[in-house]
């Protein structure tokens, strides 16, 4: 059984930093292409980063040069390092995993950019 497990979410001021991570259980995350996405109220689900299993990354263009998605093997373990946030990057942030078969989401954590 696949689990993704996000964390690392919260309450952060404009400007700030925040690290996402998201565990893996039931699946090896550098085997698949690994996304954060993010969806605030009232708005599509969007991709924010991506980090194939080769290791290459591709971002929004919203949070280019403010986000880094990274992988760390040992730990099974995806992050995304977010940085100069914004309050338009307030959003349930959610981990995804692609496979041939099918797509595997977590339960998503909450972000909020506010003074």
């Amino acid at each position: 059984q696949v689990q993704l497990v996000e964390s690392g979410g919260g309450l952060v001021q404009p400007g700030g930093s925040l690290r996402l991570s998201c565990a893996a259980s039931g699946i090896i995350f550098s085997i698949y292409a690994t996304g954060w996405y993010r969806q605030a109220p009232g708005k599509q689900r969007e991709l924010v980063a991506r980090i194939t299993s080769g290791g290459s990354t591709n971002y929004a263009d919203s949070v280019k040069g403010r986000f880094t998605i990274f992988r760390d093997n040992a730990k099974n373990t995806v992050y995304l390092q977010m940085s100069s946030l914004k309050p338009e990057d307030t959003a349930v942030y959610y981990c995804n995993v692609h496979t041939v078969l099918r797509d595997y989401w977590g339960q998503g954590t909450q972000v909020t950019v506010s003074s």
